[in-house]
């Protein structure tokens, strides 16, 4: 439970994107805003705001949430944000889910958020399906059912988000709305470690080094403990030296230029 836990602390951060946005009328302040023009940026898309262009409104939102090319102001983001959502702009409407689960700009509340995440999951999109997941697998806004969280999970998972494949991975390896599976938890896992996750990388090792869901293997175990330990993870570091002491010179040789490859690889 702590794994999941741990990931969740860090889910209401915005991903905020330009690229999404870009139609006929909104490429000259999107090319302003791409050259770090905030100011000319501002000027355009406040008129096609105005005139109701989603994709304007979303843009507002993402400038006064992050301070780009005015101060920050959560209100006005979020009256931006509501206005593209309230026209059925998935990327608003989950941005919109993010101000409301984490109180920015708007009292905190955990089922106006669900309400968005769940409108922008339905459109399909990988960022709101995780969080709809997320949701229901802490009980925030909606009763607590790790069935439903499997399902959004999944969702935004099958469609490459690293995150989802992660948690996937967690959900799996412990039996959470799942039954228990050590083969399912090292798909995920490794779908997910495999897009450099380094808690993904971290527990693929683990799984490698106890032979859970695959045949035990310390030098594949060192590798991912590698991988995992130069992005910073700390359990990484202290299991690589744990691991060290039961392998061959040859073993750990052959680990180090494995993890080589894969930088070569994925980089």
């Amino acid at each position: 439970m702590g794994k999941r836990f741990k990931r969740i602390t860090a889910l209401f951060l915005f991903t905020l994107l330009f690229t999404n946005v870009a139609e006929a009328d909104f490429e000259k302040g999107l090319a302003a805003a791409n050259q770090g023009d905030f100011k000319t940026a501002l000027k355009e898309w406040l008129v096609d705001a105005d005139q109701g262009v989603a994709e304007a409104q979303y843009a507002l939102g993402i400038m006064y949430a992050d301070g780009l090319g005015v101060p920050r102001n959560d209100v006005m983001a979020v009256k931006w944000y509501r206005a593209a959502a309230d026209q059925g702009y998935a990327e608003a409407q989950n941005n919109l889910g993010l101000m409301y689960a984490d109180g920015l700009g708007v009292p905190r509340n955990s089922a106006e958020a669900v309400k968005w995440f769940r409108l922008a999951a339905d459109q399909g999109h990988v960022a709101a399906q995780n969080n709809l997941g997320l949701m229901y697998d802490v009980g925030a806004g909606v009763a607590e059912n790790n069935v439903m969280a499997v399902k959004g999970f999944l969702l935004a998972a099958d469609q490459g988000d690293a995150e989802a494949q992660y948690t996937l991975g967690v959900m799996y390896d412990g039996g959470f709305g799942v039954p228990e599976n050590d083969v399912m938890a090292v798909k995920w896992y490794r779908a997910a470690a495999d897009q450099g996750h380094a808690e993904a990388q971290y527990d693929l090792g683990l799984m490698y080094a106890s032979g859970e869901g695959v045949p035990r293997n310390d030098v594949l175990s060192f590798m991912w403990f590698n991988l995992a330990a130069a992005q910073g993870n700390e359990i990484a570091s202290e299991n690589k030296k744990i691991l060290r002491k039961r392998m061959t010179t040859d073993q750990i040789a052959k680990a180090q230029k494995l993890s080589i490859e894969w930088l070569e690889k994925h980089q």
